[in-house]
């Protein structure tokens, strides 16, 4: 069997992580910004501009919003260590999107001091 930790480093392996120093350009130029924590995690602060869908939910959400089935959609992700958007951003890319994953951004941000990462981000109404 494979672990977490295993998963999590094949899937890092296929998609595009950007560093820190990368993170607020990417999340400037994307169009939707994505926090794949659990919503009590996203309750208790996240990035100005981001939309909650948790990774458990994530193929669902996406398959039912049509304002996030377009192949041209840039999407950036974050959590909180790396790992979820990480796993996330392989499922994502699996659907056909075009998807960076954060890397370990969250936790050092700064959920009140995250300037300039709400970037064009689209309004997505996920209680649908």
């Amino acid at each position: 069997m494979k672990t977490a930790l295993e998963l999590v480093a094949a899937a890092k392996a296929c998609i595009r992580e950007v560093s820190i120093d990368e993170a607020e350009q990417a999340a400037s130029q994307a169009d939707v910004l994505i926090d794949v924590r659990e919503p009590d995690e996203y309750r208790q602060g996240h990035l100005p501009g981001a939309v909650n869908m948790p990774r458990g939910l994530l193929e669902f959400q996406l398959s039912s919003n049509p304002a996030c089935q377009s192949p041209d959609l840039d999407v950036v992700l974050y959590c909180k260590t790396s790992g979820r958007a990480a796993l996330a951003a392989r499922t994502m890319q699996d659907m056909g999107l075009h998807v960076v994953s954060c890397g370990k951004q969250h936790r050092h941000w700064g959920i009140a001091g995250a300037n300039g990462l709400a970037g064009r981000c689209l309004s997505l109404d996920m209680r649908r």
